[in-house]
């Protein structure tokens, strides 16, 4: 073969070796880049309870209810679960965590179907747990079990 031809290939070699690095750096970088975000030209915070309300109604009407319990700068928080919850870093997320750097900027998936609630891992980089077992297909959620999210720990409660 040819010298020339052979160095021609070294340098395709060598762009397509940084074209991978650069796509190894930017996914590094999506994925770490949420944190310290400003969201509405306020610093980025822990999530807050959706419609501010169900913190307050959930033992009155039986509904069933999200709560952190970990970690414990977050701990209390609650969410009524009504249909579909989503969960992760990303600002468009009904529960946003964008200060957890363990959680993806979309997570998980919390439904609740009928009287039913389930959990589902939406390809998340850390993985989503239910009372310690990995979340690998849609699982029911029983009342008192555990959710692990990253660093947060949530429980089902009525």
């Amino acid at each position: 073969m040819p010298e020339a031809i052979l160095t021609i290939l070294k340098f395709c070699f060598l762009a397509l070796l940084y074209l991978f690095l650069l796509r190894v750096i930017r996914v590094v970088y999506v994925e770490i880049g949420g944190r310290g975000r400003l969201v509405g030209g306020k610093a980025a915070k822990a999530a807050a309870p959706a419609s501010g309300s169900s913190r307050r109604r959930w033992n009155r009407n039986g509904a069933l209810v999200l709560r952190v319990v970990a970690p414990p700068e977050l701990k209390g928080q609650a969410w009524e679960i009504t249909d579909v919850l989503t969960v992760g870093r990303a600002a468009g997320c009904q529960l946003s965590f964008p200060d957890d750097t363990y959680i993806s900027q979309m997570h998980a998936r919390i439904v609740k179907r009928d009287d039913a609630v389930f959990v589902e891992d939406l390809g998340s980089t850390n993985g989503t747990y239910l009372n310690r077992e990995k979340v690998t297909h849609e699982m029911p959620v029983q009342r008192g079990d555990q959710i692990q999210i990253g660093r947060t720990v949530l429980e089902l409660s009525k």
